[in-house]
C-alpha cells in the first residue's frame, strides 16, 4: 500500500553519501535511505548536527555497553528531530511566496491529488475559501520517510577485550536492527545483500514490525531482491513469524552502484516480467501464514490490513522519464529508485568538492566494476578518487594496506585465529610475504601481489567524503571513495534538486542526451562483460561449466525479450532504438566468447557432456 506522495525514493548510497539525506530532503516530502553499517560515522555526524541545531549531545563512547545499537538509535532520533523542526518551520511559511513551502508543492508529481489542490489554490482569489484550502493543504504536508538499510551479510561476531566472542545478539546486523527498532521512527528498513535467517528471527522480538489494532505497522520491512523466487522464499519465511513485507525492491544485478550481485544472466526485464505475471501470488501466499501467527499469539489482525498487498518497486540505471513510464506501464512497478544521479545534487547528498568534480567529468571509461572490496564482491567504482591515489601511494612506498580500526569487513582467518580484513596492513603484509616465498616467475608474483594490494578500506573511505564536506575531517587525512553506478556517466554537471525531480517526472528539458543508451541496453552490455570476466576466471570445474552455460542461455532469452520491447512505441525521451543494435553486437560477442570457451572445454573429455543441451536449472546465486 502506497502512503507516499512522490513516485520515487533515493536509495542508500555508501555509508556516507546519503548519511544525512533525510535531513536535507525529508522536509520536502522525499523519502531516502541511511546506511546503518558504520555507527562510528553516525556518531560523528550526530555531533555535528546536534551542534548545528542546538540539540543536546552526549557522546556514546566506542566501548559503551551495547554502544553500537545506542549510537544508531541516537543518530536516528536526532535526524527525526531535525526533520520535525524543519517541517514545522516550513508549515508555518505563507503560501504565494518563493519559499520552502512552495518548493514542497512544486516538487510533487503532477498527478498527485495534493499537487492538483495546490494548483487550484494558486488560481483562487483571496478570501475564506482560499484560507480554508491553505489550512487543509498545510495539514496534509508530511515529511518523506527516514528509511534505513542493513546489509544482512555484514553480521560480524564481535569479540570482547578478553578475546572471547560476545553474545549472538551483539553481532553487527543484530545491533543495527536493535538500534533501529529501539528508535521512535515510523519508517522502513531495507534488508539487502542476501538473507540472514537469524536476523529475521531476531526481528520477531520487536512489536514495531507488527500491525497494531488499527492495522498500522510502525516499522515496515523492505526487501531488496533479485528475482521472484527469492522474494517468495523470504516473504514466506517472514510470514511464518507474522512479519509482512511492505515492499519488494528489485535492483539490477550490475547496473547499479555499490556492491553488485550479478544474477546468472537473468536480465532485469525478465525479472520484471515474472513479477508482473505473478505478483498477486505474493499476498495470497503470505496472508494465511501471517493470520495464523497472529491467531497463535492471540493478536487481532485488523480488517483493513487484509486488503493490503506488497509494493513492487525497481531501481538501477534508470535515466529518464520515458524509462520510468516503461517500468510502470509495461511492468506495473509502483515506484522507482534514483540513486547515482543524486550524487550530483548537493542539496541531497553529502560529498566533498574533489569527488564532486570527478563525478561531473566522469565518462563511461572512468566508471568500472572493480575488485577493491574486501568482501570479495564486485564493486562499482570511479577512477582517480582520493582513495585510489592513497592506496596506490602506500603500495608504492612499500607500506600497503590500511589500519583496520572499524573491522566491519573482517572475514579472513588464513593467518590468524581471529578474522582480519583483506584490506588491512596485517593481512597484506603476511600475504605478500607468502607470495614472495612461492616458486613463481616474477611476472606471476607481481600479478598475485596486485590482486592483494588493490583491496581498499571502504569502511573508512566511503564515509570520508561526508566528513570532509561537513568540515569534520581534513581532506589530506581522509582518502575518499565513492561507488556510483555507470548511469552517472550521462549526467555531467551539478544540478538543483528541482532540476533532478523535474527530470524524473518528465517536466522540462531532459538532463541526459538523446543518444544515451536505454537502461536495458546498458545492462545487456554489462552482463556480457561480466560473462567474459567469469569465463576468464573459470577453472573449468563441472559446476562452473554448467553455471556458465545457463548464464549464456538466460542472457540470450533476456536479449530476445528486450528485442520485443524495442518493437513498441517509445515513450518520450526513451531510446528504444538503441536496443536492437546493442543486442546484435552483444549476441555476436557472446557467441564468440562461448565458442572459445567450448574449445577449451572440449580439450577436457570429462566435461564434454556438460556442453550438450540440458533442462534449465534454477540458479540462486544471490538474494540481494
Amino acid at each position: 500500500m502506497k502512503d507516499y506522495y512522490h513516485e520515487f525514493h533515493i536509495p542508500v548510497m555508501g555509508t556516507g553519501h546519503s548519511v544525512d539525506t533525510p535531513i536535507r530532503v525529508a522536509c520536502l516530502g522525499i523519502t531516502s535511505v541511511i546506511s546503518l553499517v558504520d555507527d562510528l560515522l553516525l556518531e560523528k555526524i550526530r555531533k555535528y548536527y546536534s551542534e548545528k541545531f542546538s540539540l543536546p549531545y552526549s557522546r556514546i563512547p566506542a566501548n559503551e555497553n551495547d554502544g553500537r545499537a545506542k549510537r544508531i538509535t541516537a543518530y536516528l532520533e536526532t535526524v527525526q528531530e531535525i526533520v520535525r523542526i524543519k517541517m514545522d518551520r516550513i508549515k508555518k511559511q505563507p503560501f504565494f511566496k518563493n519559499n520552502e513551502k512552495s518548493k514542497y508543492f512544486d516538487l510533487l508529481p503532477e498527478e498527485s491529488p495534493l499537487k492538483k489542490a495546490y494548483n487550484k489554490l494558486l488560481n483562487m482569489k483571496e478570501g475564506s475559501k482560499r484560507s480554508a484550502l491553505e489550512n487543509e493543504l498545510t495539514g496534509k504536508m508530511k515529511p518523506g520517510s527516514i528509511d534505513v538499510n542493513i546489509m544482512v551479510k555484514l553480521d560480524r561476531i564481535v569479540f570482547g577485550s578478553n578475546g572471547e566472542p560476545l553474545g549472538d545478539e551483539f553481532s553487527d546486523a543484530k545491533t543495527a536492527l536493535r538500534g533501529y527498532a529501539n528508535s521512535s521512527l515510523k519508517s522502513g528498513i531495507v534488508f539487502s545483500a542476501g538473507i540472514n535467517q537469524r536476523l529475521f528471527n531476531y526481528m520477531a522480538r520487536f512489536k514495531d514490525f507488527y500491525r497494531d489494532k488499527t492495522g498500522q505497522v510502525k516499522k515496515k520491512i523492505i526487501l531488496k531482491v533479485s528475482d521472484f523466487r527469492s522474494s517468495l522464499i523470504q516473504g514466506k519465511f517472514l510470514a511464518k513469524r507474522g512479519l509482512e513485507v511492505h515492499e519488494f525492491r528489485i535492483e539490477s544485478g550490475l547496473n547499479c552502484g555499490g556492491h553488485t550481485f550479478a544474477s546468472n544472466g537473468i536480465l532485469l526485464p525478465t525479472v520484471l516480467k515474472e513479477f508482473k505475471e505473478k505478483r498477486e501470488k505474493l499476498a495470497d501466499e503470505f496472508l494465511p501464514l501471517i493470520k495464523k501467527y497472529y491467531n497463535k499469539m492471540g493478536w487481532e489482525y485488523a480488517e483493513p490490513a487484509r486488503n493490503d498487498s506488497p509494493l513492487v518497486t525497481v531501481q538501477g540505471g534508470i535515466g529518464n522519464n520515458g524509462e520510468v513510464r516503461r517500468l510502470k506501464e509495461d511492468f506495473g512497478m509502483d515506484l522507482t529508485g534514483w540513486g547515482s544521479p543524486f550524487l550530483l545534487v548537493p542539496e541531497t547528498t553529502c560529498i566533498d568538492n574533489f569527488t564532486l568534480e570527478l563525478l561531473k567529468h566522469s565518462g563511461e571509461k572512468d566508471l568500472y566494476l572493480s575488485d577493491i572490496s574486501p568482501l570479495g564482491v564486485p564493486f562499482s567504482n570511479l577512477r582517480k578518487t582520493g582513495s585510489e591515489i592513497w592506496t596506490s601511494k602506500k603500495a608504492a612506498e612499500g607500506n600497503p594496506g590500511s589500519p583496520c580500526r572499524k573491522k566491519f569487513l573482517v572475514s579472513n582467518t588464513e593467518f590468524t585465529k581471529l578474522p582480519i580484513c583483506l584490506a588491512s596492513k596485517q593481512y597484506q603484509k603476511m600475504k605478500l610475504e607468502e607470495i614472495n616465498k612461492q616458486v613463481l616467475s616474477e611476472q606471476e608474483k607481481e600479478k598475485c601481489k596486485e590482486k592483494i594490494i588493490e583491496k581498499t578500506c571502504i569502511c573508512n573511505h566511503l564515509g570520508n567524503g561526508a566528513l570532509i564536506a561537513l568540515g569534520i575531517s581534513k581532506e589530506e587525512n581522509s582518502p575518499q571513495s565513492i561507488c556510483p553506478g555507470p548511469n552517472i556517466a550521462w549526467f555531467n554537471r551539478i544540478y538543483t534538486l528541482k532540476e533532478m525531480v523535474d527530470h524524473i517526472y518528465g517536466r522540462g528539458p531532459s538532463l541526459v542526451p538523446s543518444e544515451r543508451p536505454h537502461m536495458f541496453a546498458k545492462e545487456i552490455e554489462m552482463y556480457v562483460d561480466y560473462f567474459e570476466r567469469q569465463v576468464n576466471n573459470c577453472d573449468c570445474s563441472p559446476t562452473e561449466v554448467k553455471t556458465l552455460k545457463e548464464f549464456k542461455e538466460n542472457l540470450e532469452k533476456g536479449m530476445n525479450l528486450c528485442l520485443s520491447i524495442a518493437q513498441k512505441q517509445p515513450f518520450e525521451g526513451e531510446n528504444l532504438a538503441s536496443i536492437p543494435p546493442c543486442v546484435e553486437k552483444q549476441k555476436t560477442r557472446l557467441e564468440s566468447i562461448y565458442s572459445d570457451f567450448e574449445k577449451l572445454i572440449n580439450k577436457q573429455p570429462d566435461n564434454l557432456v556438460l556442453l550438450q543441451p540440458q533442462h534449465s536449472v534454477k540458479f540462486d546465486q544471490k538474494i540481494a
